[in-house]
């Protein structure tokens, strides 16, 4: 009997910028900001004026014309300074208030495996947290 998949298993990223396109609130702490503007040089103020679009009080990156974020262009420009959001996609703690939310983001991730027990994908996506 094959043993039940684990971490990465149960994603593999295909490199297609899926998980970059659409409005889904990429938040950006004080920190990030910060990072990311000195990365594209622009001091923080104009980094929020600029890149920024709010959900609430919060500031999320924002979304570009072709529905990708702003810093898609066939790959990520901010990739060394990319927002703590992005970097532990799919492994985010909704998933462990609500394995639903795998299966949500599954929809538009190629690389998402849903063919697996809930309680594997809860198991997973905590491991891959622990280790971040």
């Amino acid at each position: 009997m094959p043993s039940e998949p684990r971490g990465r298993e149960i994603f593999t990223c295909r490199m297609c910028g899926d998980c970059c396109r659409g409005y889904g609130g990429t938040f950006v702490s004080p920190e990030e900001i910060r990072a990311i503007a000195a990365y594209v040089g622009v001091d923080a103020q104009r980094f929020i004026e600029d890149y920024c679009q709010f959900s609430g009080r919060r500031p999320v990156l924002a979304q570009a014309e072709n529905g990708y974020c702003v810093f898609w262009d066939g790959k990520c420009g901010i990739h060394p300074v990319k927002p703590r959001m992005c970097r532990q996609w799919p492994y985010l703690e909704s998933v462990l208030v609500d394995v639903a939310n795998w299966h949500a983001m599954a929809d538009s991730c190629p690389g998402m495996r849903t063919d697996v027990d809930d309680a594997v994908i809860r198991e997973c996506v905590a491991r891959m947290l622990e280790r971040r």
